[in-house]
């Protein structure tokens, strides 16, 4: 991801939905100087900033911090990784496809690493699915352990998160969204 990515795609979701940055600030929680110093670049935002805007603009995580994809040699796509400062590594792996309501994100965690997340917007579900190493998945106020190979489906409209093994953790997250505006998203 370049270092335009997050600002570009911020400044053109509130644009096309005419916008002020003061309104801007009012629906997502955000103050609107740090929406101003993310639109100019001056600015990284942390994963849970970018939550709050996602969710205030009643849009995925990946129409933030998507970018034209590369193809591949077959014709795929190749996505990079996005690395939050202090925090987790997020690559994506399917960006939003509104028909299926859905985004998957490989992400990994360092050995101990623990990132926890607020409630995202309601009827939202998530899914975990470990690729390599153990880790706990924080869920109804309880951890729940998983090891490779292993998965578990959650409500994501309660806070919740991830807690890496000693060896680190790699996995796929899955978010299936029940409703998205289609009057502000329009990729």
């Amino acid at each position: 991801m370049s270092d335009e990515t997050i600002p570009l795609n911020l400044r053109e979701i509130r644009s096309s939905a005419g916008l002020s940055l003061s309104k801007a600030a009012e629906l997502t929680g955000v103050s609107k100087a740090m929406l101003g110093q993310i639109e100019r670049g001056e600015s990284s935002p942390t994963i849970a900033t970018l939550w709050k805007i996602a969710k205030g603009f009643q849009l995925p995580l990946s129409a933030l911090i998507d970018e034209p994809a590369r193809p591949d040699a077959q014709g795929g796509q190749v996505f990079k990784t996005v690395q939050f400062p202090g925090s987790i590594a997020v690559k994506m792996v399917f960006p939003f496809d509104p028909e299926l309501g859905a985004e998957t994100f490989h992400i990994r965690l360092t050995p101990g690493q623990r990132h926890e997340s607020q409630a995202h917007e309601a009827g939202m579900i998530e899914e975990v699915f470990v690729l390599e190493g153990e880790m706990q998945v924080l869920r109804g106020g309880a951890w729940v352990p998983l090891k490779t190979g292993e998965g578990l489906r959650f409500d994501a409209d309660q806070p919740h998160g991830y807690l890496a093994g000693p060896e680190g953790a790699v996995f796929l997250n899955m978010h299936h969204y029940r409703r998205l505006s289609a009057s502000i998203h329009k990729k």
